[in-house]
């Protein structure tokens, strides 16, 4: 089981970046799919997700309204559709799925991390 996350790069505040994961090895239709980030010296922090049907999405108060996450089970991808980008966006972003119980805003729920995709916003 892999997830790949990819899209990241260095861009401009205020500019916009769509990353993907892209999973392989068994499908993840029935799960929640979720981002993550992680700067340089701090926790982990919840991002987005979304549930198995797309039909409701979460995220965190500190992207809310900039971020948009979206899933295409045909295609066993997740994205995250990132605008109005801000220097404390920058972190390496992480995809998993939501394999355990538990809040789908809490890592510990969480499983199959991918290598995740490095975004760096300058000012």
């Amino acid at each position: 089981v892999q997830l790949q996350a990819s899209g990241g790069g260095l861009v401009q505040a205020g500019g916009s970046l769509r990353l993907s994961c892209a999973a392989s090895g068994r499908t993840f239709s029935s799960y929640v799919m979720g981002w993550f980030r992680q700067a340089p010296g701090k926790e982990r922090e919840f991002v987005a997700a979304i549930n198995y049907d797309g039909g409701s999405t979460y995220y965190a108060d500190s992207v809310k309204g900039r971020f948009t996450i979206s899933r295409d089970d045909a295609k066993s991808t997740v994205s995250l559709q990132m605008t109005s980008l801000k220097p404390e966006d920058t972190a390496v972003y992480y995809c998993a799925v939501k394999f355990y119980s538990g809040s789908n805003y809490h890592k510990s729920a969480y499983a199959y991390w991918g290598q995740g995709t490095l975004v760096t916003v300058s000012s």
